[in-house]
C-alpha cells in the first residue's frame, strides 16, 4: 500500500510538472523573441572552425567549441558547466549544459558508444550541428534515412518529430530556440518510468534552474 501511494505521488508530480512546464512554455513562446542571443549560423561557424583544427581529437575539439562560445557570448555561457547523463525518448547519452534560459539552450550532447531513440516533438526549433561521428534520422513516411556528418547542421523545426540514431561515437553542438520549459518533461519522464536515476535528474534540474535564474537577473528570458 505504501509502495502504491509512493507511485501515485510520483505520477501526480510528473503530471503537475508537465502542466506547469506547458503553461510557462506557451507564455515564453509568445514573448521570447526580443531576448534571443544565439545565432545558429554563428554556432555552425564555431563548430566548423573547431572541426577544421581538431578533427582527430574530440577532447580538444569540444574544448575549442566551448572556448569560442565563451569568447563570443561571455555573458551567456555558464562559468562552470557540468557533464551529466541524459535519458530521453529511449536514447541515452551525456551532455554538458553551456547555456540555459527560458527561451534558449546550448549544450554539447552525444555518446561515446552510440544511441538511438525518439527526437521529441517540441515548441522549439532545434539545431543539431555534428562535431564528430554521424547522426542518422528519418520521419514517418520516409523510406530513406538522412545522414549528418561533421559540420552538418540538422534543423528540427518546432512540431517535427523523428527517429534518430548515432550508430557509433558521435558528439554535437545542440541549440534550441523556443519554449525551453515545455521541453523539460521529455527529458525527465525516463527517470520516473525507466532509469530511476534521480541523482542525474536532480543535477539536471539544478543546473537548468541556475542557468535560467542567472539569465533572468540579466534581463533575459
Amino acid at each position: 500500500q505504501q509502495k502504491k501511494a509512493s507511485s501515485s505521488g510520483i505520477g501526480t508530480f510528473a503530471w503537475i510538472a508537465l502542466f506547469l512546464s506547458l503553461v510557462v512554455g506557451l507564455l515564453v513562446v509568445a514573448h521570447h523573441n526580443a531576448t534571443i542571443v544565439f545565432d545558429p549560423v554563428v554556432l555552425k561557424e564555431i563548430a566548423t572552425n573547431a572541426i577544421a583544427n581538431h578533427s582527430n581529437d574530440i577532447d580538444a575539439l569540444v574544448a575549442a567549441v566551448i572556448a569560442q562560445l565563451r569568447a563570443k557570448y561571455p555573458e551567456h555561457i555558464l562559468a562552470e558547466p557540468e557533464w551529466m547523463f541524459n535519458n530521453a525518448g529511449g536514447a541515452m547519452g551525456s551532455m554538458i549544459v553551456l547555456h540555459c534560459s527560458l527561451s534558449e539552450y546550448v549544450i554539447i550532447f552525444g555518446s561515446a558508444v552510440g544511441t538511438e531513440g525518439h527526437s521529441g516533438r517540441f515548441f522549439a526549433d532545434d539545431y543539431f550541428t555534428i562535431l564528430s561521428g554521424e547522426q542518422w534520422a528519418f520521419q514517418a513516411g520516409s523510406l530513406h534515412r538522412e545522414v549528418y556528418t561533421p559540420g552538418d547542421q540538422h534543423l528540427m523545426p518546432w512540431g517535427v518529430a523523428k527517429q534518430y540514431r548515432m550508430p557509433d561515437a558521435c558528439w554535437a553542438l545542440e541549440y534550441a530556440r523556443g519554449s525551453i520549459p515545455s521541453m523539460m518533461p521529455f527529458g525527465f519522464f525516463d527517470t520516473f518510468f525507466s532509469t530511476l536515476d534521480f541523482p542525474t535528474l536532480f543535477q539536471t534540474v539544478r543546473v537548468s534552474a541556475v542557468g535560467m535564474f542567472s539569465q533572468l537577473l540579466k534581463g533575459k528570458i
